[in-house]
């Protein structure tokens, strides 16, 4: 063991300070302020050494001016600090330990450090070289370690509602009659109650924030849930709720969670009482497992879809002919719908089992779009609009945020159909009863939850009918602002925002194109044979530029669709489509005629390419087509010109 101290170098404790000390100079003083802990480092030192004797320690603190002004008790808590740290050193001999612990003991006898502070700071074991303590160093390590026991360790509070019946019992009684009388100054006496409760029975404030919890899961819509939460840890709510939400994740248990658990939870996350991703991190299954579950039950799906019209190789003559038999032309509108159904059916276990699903349909329960879109992004490899309960979800979200403009436009549309002057004009949206038009707007909110839903739109032809009405109305109001003027409406209505008429114009046109090509497009295909659904999406498409237009129709043809549903409805219409014109002819043009226009009614894309493919192969059918294109609607007549143009481009060096 080392017999000296390591060397230091002092800069304030120099030679001729000590010097200077020894010699008794009184009248000695540093010329400048100094830094409080290096100087008691180098003083303790020296102290330490024997370089300076212990009585002049006073002299020597009495002769500077340190730079951070600082009372006795905040030098007596810097010099314990500095002899905890030394008496640490374990390369330190025994010479030096023993003028070390004498240091420690002089600076108690003279006042300069209170004893608690070296108690508090020093180990067990310099304690009792010190004479600091009165019982030994391992006995104080044992009473050390019972008492931190006792006081982070030992229950106190009761958790068991068994342990304390009367307390749980009072509070159980005080939340349902809580829930009957909700006025302001009877949630202030509950919190208050509750708090007296928690001190008097001891209960488990954690114990009591789940029952709480509990209660209000099973009574959803009392006004004075919100009021009591706050009085609880925010940090404790996401671990109880989790642990709520792994009960239900034991494989010996045969229920699912329930619906009032979703809500709830969906209702705190909303009022940011807790966190989605805190709250995400305790439910199963986990993202990767669900998708790859998905991934092979769409595969499964998409084959089938694609076999739809596939020729059979191993069916026999006879076969062929009964399919052949003329009069026997069907066609079924509700094939795609009925395979859906099916699966729908057949997924209905994973909305059960998949936790982060039903939360999906908490937020849309409580009506929490913010927190629901990020679901819906982060779900999006599952589907999960497909699930009838999200679906029906999302509709009465959509509902509720177009109403009040749905209003506005029929009012409107009424009143203009009743007043000559206005009559000629096309006033749905556009024309208020005193002849200003109506600025009409629509949240972003509002065309997110569009595209979310997609082709499912077709499942509510009513909302589908209101969707189309609304954008129309939209863009019309839109077109009206940048002709009446930059920033006003007859002299008089600005946009709201100050914004620029013709850039709302632009923003409102990317919007409306991107709902008819990510829903009502789409969801066209899945409606069986509903003329007034291709009309109102119609009235809408027609206010676009025929760019645009045929923009959205190659896009439409040409995606890549991996919902089998939809690719069912497409491969559905095209085999209907092919058996029909195999029978198309003078006698019976009447009646095939009609189902061909059914069947373009539903898929104007997939029906009018393939009738123009056949064309070009049996130039004898041209008549026949020709006179069956007298059931189709504006829309479909669109879209025949767009597929007979882009057939002429692609004929391209061919006669």
């Amino acid at each position: 063991m080392s017999t000296t101290l390591p060397p230091m170098e002092c800069l304030y404790v120099t030679e001729e300070f000590l010097r200077e000390l020894k010699g008794g100079n009184h009248s000695f003083r540093l010329p400048h302020p100094v830094p409080i802990l290096r100087f008691l480092y180098e003083l303790s030192w020296n102290l330490v050494r024997g370089e300076l004797p212990f009585q002049k320690c006073k002299a020597a603190l009495d002769s500077v001016e340190f730079v951070d002004k600082v009372s006795a008790v905040g030098l007596g808590s810097n010099f314990a600090d500095i002899i905890t740290q030394m008496a640490q050193d374990l390369t330190m001999s025994g010479e030096y330990r023993s003028r070390l612990i004498k240091l420690a003991k002089w600076l108690v006898e003279s006042a300069l450090v209170p004893l608690r502070f070296f108690q508090e700071r020093c180990e067990e074991e310099f304690l009792w070289e010190a004479e600091m303590i009165k019982i030994k160093a391992q006995d104080l390590k044992g009473k050390e370690v019972r008492v931190n026991t006792r006081l982070l360790y030992q229950q106190t509070k009761f958790n068991l509602l068994r342990e304390e019946s009367e307390g749980y019992a009072k509070l159980v009684t005080l939340l349902y009659q809580g829930s009957e009388d909700t006025t302001e100054n009877t949630s202030a006496a509950t919190i208050g109650i509750i708090k007296s409760l928690i001190g008097h029975f001891d209960l488990d404030p954690n114990r009591v924030f789940d029952i709480v919890l509990e209660y209000f899961e099973l009574q959803p819509d009392s006004n004075v849930f919100l009021e009591l939460i706050p009085i609880f840890p925010k940090s404790h709510a996401s671990q109880i709720l989790g642990f709520k939400f792994q009960y239900y994740q034991r494989i010996e248990l045969n229920s699912h969670v329930p619906f009032g658990l979703y809500k709830l939870t969906a209702l705190l996350v909303k009022e940011e009482f807790i966190d989605l991703d805190s709250i995400c991190a305790h439910l199963l299954p986990k993202d990767d497992e669900a998708f790859e579950h998905y991934n092979t039950f769409s595969s499964k799906r998409l084959d089938e879809a694609n076999k739809i019209g596939k020729i059979n190789l191993a069916a026999t003559g006879k076969d062929l002919m009964d399919d052949e038999k003329q009069g026997d032309v069907t066609v079924d509108l509700f094939a795609a719908i009925d395979m859906e159904a099916e699966a729908v059916a057949e997924r209905f276990s994973e909305l059960e089992n998949n936790q982060t699903l039903g939360l999906l349909t908490g937020f849309l329960s409580v009506d929490d779009w913010y927190h629901a879109h990020i679901l819906f992004e982060r779900l999006s490899p599952l589907n999960p609009v497909a699930h009838t309960q999200i679906c029906n979800g999302l509709f009465r979200l959509i509902e509720k945020l177009v109403s009040s403009t749905y209003n506005i436009i029929r009012q409107t549309h009424i009143q203009s159909c009743g007043s000559p002057r206005i009559a000629g004009m096309d006033a749905m949206g556009m024309t208020g009863s005193s002849g200003h038009v109506s600025f009409i707007d629509l949240p972003k909110e509002f065309f997110q939850m569009v595209v979310t839903v997609g082709p499912y739109l077709y499942r509510d032809t009513l909302l589908l009918h209101k969707v189309c009405r609304v954008l129309r109305g939209y863009y019309m109001s839109a077109l009206e602002l940048v002709d009446s003027g930059d920033g006003a409406l007859n002299g008089e209505l600005l946009i709201p925002g100050n914004r620029v008429p013709r850039l709302h114009l632009r923003e409102a046109r990317s919007r409306v194109e991107e709902a008819l090509g990510a829903c009502l497009l789409p969801s066209l295909q899945l409606v069986p044979a509903n003329p007034a659904v291709g009309q109102e999406i119609w009235e809408v498409m027609n206010l676009l530029p025929y760019e645009v237009r045929y923009r959205l129709y190659g896009e439409w043809e040409k995606d890549d669709e991996r919902n089998p549903v939809v690719l069912a409805a497409r491969q559905t219409a095209k085999l209907d489509t092919r058996r029909i014109l195999k029978r198309l002819a003078k006698e019976n043009l009447k009646q095939l005629g009609r189902m061909v226009a059914k069947l373009a009614h539903a898929n104007p894309m997939t029906v009018l390419r393939t009738i123009v493919h056949q064309i070009e192969s049996y130039r004898d059918m041209i008549s026949p087509v020709v006179d069956a294109f007298k059931y189709l609607t504006q829309l479909e007549y669109d879209i025949l010109e767009y597929v007979v143009i882009d057939a002429l481009i692609a004929q391209v060096g061919r006669e």
